[in-house]
C-alpha cells in the first residue's frame, strides 16, 4: 500500500498544485482590472503594485484552498476511475474508503494550513495590503492605533478614543475627547455613549462636557445628544480600524471577551468568530464530496455528470455558509449554529454520499 499511497498523494497533490496556481492567478488578474484605475490615478508605482497584491496572496490561498481540493478529488477519482484503475484496485481487495485515505490525509493537512494561515499569517500580510492601499497609495493620514482594548487617534482638534467602531454602520461606541491647546494643557473633555455618522456630521448621544478653565474648578454640563463638529469621517476611522478578516481566531476572541465585559453586543463578532473555526473543516468536507461523485461515475457511466454535480454540490456550500452567517448576525440563530451550519449540513451529505458508493 505504500506504494499505491505515494501514486494516489502524487496524482492529487499535482492537481491541487496546478488548480491552486490557476486559481490565484485568476483572483489576481480580476482583482488587478478592478483597482488599476485607483492605482493609476494616485500615480502608485509599479513597486506598490506588486507589494500590494503580493500580500495578498495569503488570504487568496485560503480562500481558494477548499475549492481547489474539491476540483483535485474530483479529477483524480475521475480520472483512475476512467482509466479502470479503480476497478484494478477493488480486485486486488482494497475497498473505496482505503483509496480514499490518502487525498482525505492530505485534505486534513490543508485543512490545518487554511487555519495557519488564517490565524498567524493572513492578519498581518491583509494589514499590511491595506496599509500600501490606503496610506502609500491613496495617500491617507494615519494618525491612530487599534489596541486591543480601544482606538486612538489624533485628530485635528484633539485626541480620541473609542472602545468601538462600527465600519458598516458608521457608529461609535464609548467614545472619549480630548481637546488640547498648543501647549498640551487639557481644555476639555467631551464623553459620550454613542456616535452616529447622519447627513455629514457627528450626532453623540448622552453626552457628558467636563471644561477645565484657568485656575477654576471643572464645570460639568450633561447633555442628551448634540452634533458634534470634528473634522473627521467615517473614511478617516476605517484607516485604522481593523476588519474581522485581518484579525486571527484568539485575537478576535480577545476583542469579544472586551465587548462583552463592557456591556457592547458582540452577536456579530461571536458568528465570525465562529466562522473562523468551521470554514477550515470544509476542505475534508468537499474532498469527499468530490471522491463520492467522481467514484459514482464507475457504476453510472458519467464522469463529466459527476463532475458537474459535484461541482454544484460544492460550490453552493459558499451560499449556505454566507447564508448562515447572515441568519447568526441578524439574531436568527445561535452564532455557533449559524456557523457551522453549512458544515453540518454538507458533512452528513457527504457521508450519506460515501456510505452509499458499493466498496
Amino acid at each position: 500500500m505504500r506504494i499505491l499511497d505515494r501514486y494516489l498523494s502524487h496524482e492529487f497533490c499535482r492537481n491541487l498544485l496546478l488548480i491552486t496556481v490557476s486559481f490565484i492567478s485568476l483572483f489576481l488578474i480580476i482583482d488587478f482590472f478592478e483597482k488599476i484605475r485607483m492605482f493609476l490615478s494616485n500615480h502608485a508605482t509599479v513597486q506598490q503594485m506588486a507589494a500590494h497584491f503580493f500580500y495578498r496572496i495569503p488570504m487568496i490561498l485560503s480562500q481558494v484552498l477548499p475549492a481547489a481540493i474539491l476540483l483535485s478529488s474530483l479529477m483524480t477519482c475521475g480520472s483512475l476511475s476512467r482509466h479502470s484503475e479503480i476497478v484494478a484496485m477493488k480486485a486486488n481487495g482494497i475497498s473505496l474508503y482505503r483509496i480514499s485515505l490518502p487525498i482525505l490525509t492530505i485534505a486534513a493537512v490543508v485543512c490545518l494550513l487554511v487555519f495557519i494561515l488564517s490565524e498567524w499569517i493572513t492578519p498581518k500580510t491583509n494589514e499590511r495590503s491595506e496599509y500600501i492601499r490606503l496610506v502609500e497609495v491613496q495617500k491617507r493620514h494615519f494618525m491612530g492605533s487599534f489596541k486591543q482594548d480601544q482606538i486612538w487617534y489624533r485628530g485635528q482638534k484633539g485626541i480620541y478614543n473609542f472602545n468601538l467602531f462600527d465600519p458598516q454602520a458608521n457608529t461609535l461606541q464609548g467614545i472619549t475627547i480630548y481637546y488640547l491647546d498648543r501647549d498640551m494643557n487639557l481644555q476639555m473633555r467631551l464623553d459620550a455613549e454613542k456616535g452616529e455618522w447622519k447627513e455629514g456630521h457627528w450626532l453623540f448621544h448622552h453626552l457628558l462636557i467636563t471644561q477645565f478653565p484657568n485656575g477654576q474648578f471643572p464645570v460639568l454640563t450633561k447633555m442628551a445628544q448634540q452634533v458634534t463638529e470634528i473634522p473627521e469621517t467615517p473614511e478617516d476611522f476605517k484607516v485604522i480600524q481593523k476588519d474581522v478578516e485581518v484579525m486571527g481566531y484568539f485575537e478576535l476572541q480577545r476583542y469579544i471577551n472586551k465587548l462583552q465585559s463592557e456591556g457592547y453586543d458582540a452577536t456579530r463578532y461571536m458568528v465570525d468568530l465562529h466562522g473562523k473555526a468551521a470554514f477550515p473543516f470544509v476542505t475534508i468536507i468537499l474532498a469527499v464530496i468530490g471522491i463520492a461523485f467522481s467514484l459514482r461515475s464507475e457504476r453510472s457511466g458519467g464522469v463529466a455528470q459527476g463532475i458537474g454535480a459535484g461541482l454544484l454540490i460544492g460550490f453552493s456550500y459558499w451560499l449556505v455558509y454566507a447564508f448562515g452567517l447572515s441568519l447568526g448576525r441578524s439574531g436568527t440563530l445561535p452564532p455557533f449554529l449559524a456557523a457551522w451550519f453549512g458544515n453540518i449540513l454538507f458533512g452528513f451529505a457527504s457521508v450519506w454520499l460515501m456510505v452509499r458508493l458499493k466498496t
